[in-house]
């Protein structure tokens, strides 16, 4: 009678645990179905999106897998050996747009393309050394099938000459210096001296554009203490503006009209100082030593 007691109260655990068992997996399935309510995908379309992944994942491995053997550079190398004996070769270069700048100095940087097999042929390395050219602003390659490799050239176009310490140097709007030049050829250009003159080539453009009248009678100027600007007109006259973009300018238009007035440019006067604006001081040469002599000869 006790065995069969025991016996019966094993067989109510087990069926406890069987009914808690079913109701954990009833739970946990009902929490599934509810997550998976919550997802825009059908089941079926989960199950495609599961196997495109794994066929992705294989794709992948595999490739990484001939990457490491060296395949994709030997079909490389093949398909370039292909086009090469099939006439895809870089056999002429053609440069156009190069009116300033020596023509050679292209040519030398895609020597080295010449008889190389057209898929081989970097367009952005050739670029990237183009562009470290001076007078190149811009230049675009491209290739013409089967044979050639075309090259345009956008050139900077020469603004200024710039004075330095042992030449005289053409740049352009920005600065950027292009090659030496002789001072026979600087022709109209402006000169422009000082430490740091080429960064301020443009700022420099910009105010003598607030005096039209005058712009063609300047023939230099000078970047003074890296903060203001000295003009030389080609009379020899030269004119200390103020510091400030807008103290010089508003100095440059009252001088311009002044000299429309009085004809300052062209007289007695060597330099007109507007550095204490609106207050203008005029240097005469040679005229202190004559208020000088006058006043020792007025003295008894």
């Amino acid at each position: 009678m006790r065995r069969s007691a025991k016996g019966v109260r094993r067989v109510a655990r087990a069926n406890d645990r069987a009914n808690k068992a079913r109701k954990a997996r009833s739970t946990t399935s009902g929490i599934i179905d509810w997550l998976m309510g919550l997802l825009p995908f059908t089941e079926e379309q989960l199950h495609r999106i599961f196997l495109v992944l794994i066929i992705a994942a294989a794709v992948a491995l595999a490739w990484f897998i001939a990457t490491l053997a060296g395949v994709p550079s030997m079909a490389q190398a093949q398909l370039a050996h292909l086009a090469s004996n099939a006439g895809f070769e870089v056999r002429h270069v053609r440069v156009s747009g190069v009116e300033r700048m020596n023509q050679d100095r292209v040519y030398e940087r895609v020597l080295s393309e010449r008889d190389r097999p057209m898929p081989q042929v970097d367009i952005e390395t050739i670029r990237s050394d183009l562009l470290e050219l001076p007078w190149v602003k811009d230049a675009r390659v491209s290739q013409q099938l089967p044979d050639t490799l075309a090259i345009d050239i956008v050139e900077r176009q020469p603004h200024a000459v710039l004075q330095k310490a042992d030449r005289l140097v053409l740049v352009d709007v920005e600065g950027n210096e292009l090659e030496p030049v002789s001072r026979n050829a600087i022709g109209e250009r402006l000169l422009i001296s000082g430490p740091g003159a080429a960064r301020q080539v443009g700022s420099l453009d910009r105010l003598l554009e607030t005096a039209p009248a005058l712009r063609p009678q300047v023939g230099g100027a000078e970047w003074v203490g890296n903060r203001r600007w000295n003009l030389t007109f080609k009379t020899g006259q030269v004119l200390a503006l103020p510091q400030g973009d807008d103290e010089a300018a508003a100095a440059l238009v009252s001088f311009a009209r002044l000299d429309g007035q009085n004809r300052l440019l062209g007289g007695e006067v060597s330099t007109f100082d507007m550095r204490a604006p609106p207050r203008i001081y005029m240097r005469i040469p040679g005229r202190a030593d004559q208020v000088l002599n006058a006043k020792k000869e007025g003295t008894p």
